[in-house]
């Protein structure tokens, strides 16, 4: 199978050849038989990605795309590489700034011959001890982060950034209930097709909600099955990002939302096929998600069941 992923960046120079090399063939896992291709775009950083640098973190060349005079909404530029890659599967990691655990291509290769239809997910993770809106307040920073991948060793067992990280805040009702969008989306091409990609109008920011109404809309194709992957998804890097660092808030995002949609915005209620193993060190993580699951049995409905993140 050929299956390619797209990365969108901005300004990424500390994260970018991070998450170019949890892409590697020497991070990822179980890649036989598949034909992997890795496809970065600039959206016009004010220094353009250093090539070489990118290709030294992957073992070989990288294919580079830059989009001058970029909106700064990565929705254009996320466009311009779905449309420029050739493979029958095609994964949009929409923030360069996220790492990929060792099992998130190949077990999205096995998900796409589970269905006819697959629209597939992993959920989405802040590295640290909280998500990155509320980083700053407990002093967690880019270098405590350097040092927290430093000892975590990562690049040797990508699994062990699970006992490094916390849930994202649209995947923070964990691995059994509904995630607000996909930080890592794994589509087949006529999938991609049938979506027409990312809706340019979007033009916040950092998208403001484009990406999670990429996966609305992507959860709302006719006779498609939802496949989450158990035990893989995307770390998050501190960077400053627009949403991260809240330099857009949520209502801003929402405000955005509603006037492009008309509605206000729901998380996709598909029941998905679970796929995968949970990691020896991610029972904070299995914790959480259960306490939410048995959340829902309650009369009072919790703070983030009202959170439509």
């Amino acid at each position: 199978m050929h299956v390619s992923v797209v990365v969108v960046a901005y300004d990424m120079a500390r994260e970018l050849p991070r998450t170019v090399r949890s892409l590697s063939p020497a991070f990822q896992r179980d890649l036989a038989g598949i034909d992997l291709e890795v496809v970065v775009v600039d959206n016009g950083s004010p220094q353009p990605v250093a090539v070489d640098e990118l290709s030294a973190a992957f073992g070989a060349p990288v294919r580079v795309l830059r989009v001058d005079d970029a909106a700064p909404s990565p929705a254009h530029a996320a466009n311009v590489g779905i449309a420029a890659v050739s493979g029958d599967l095609i994964g949009l990691i929409v923030d360069g700034a996220r790492l990929s655990s060792p099992g998130l291509v190949a077990d999205a290769a096995s998900a796409a011959r589970l269905a006819d239809r697959p629209v597939i997910t992993a959920p989405g993770y802040h590295l640290g001890p909280m998500p990155h809106m509320r980083a700053a307040e407990a002093g967690y920073d880019q270098h405590v982060e350097d040092r927290l991948l430093a000892d975590a060793g990562w690049e040797d067992d990508g699994y062990r950034l699970f006992g490094s990280c916390v849930f994202g805040g649209s995947s923070s009702r964990g691995w059994f209930g509904p995630m607000g969008e996909s930080s890592s989306l794994f589509l087949p091409r006529d999938l991609w097709d049938e979506l027409g990609g990312l809706d340019e109008a979007f033009a916040l920011p950092g998208g403001g909600l484009v990406n999670h109404d990429l996966y609305r809309r992507a959860c709302g194709l006719d006779g498609i099955t939802l496949v989450q992957l158990l035990g893989e998804g995307t770390f998050h890097q501190i960077h400053g990002g627009a949403a991260t660092s809240r330099r857009f808030g949520w209502d801003e995002m929402h405000d955005d939302y509603m006037a492009l949609r008309g509605a206000r915005y729901v998380p996709p209620a598909n029941a998905p096929v679970q796929l995968g193993r949970i990691p020896p060190n991610s029972m904070a993580l299995l914790e959480h998600s259960t306490r939410w699951l048995a959340g829902r049995a309650q009369p009072a409905p919790s703070a983030v069941d009202a959170d439509p993140r």
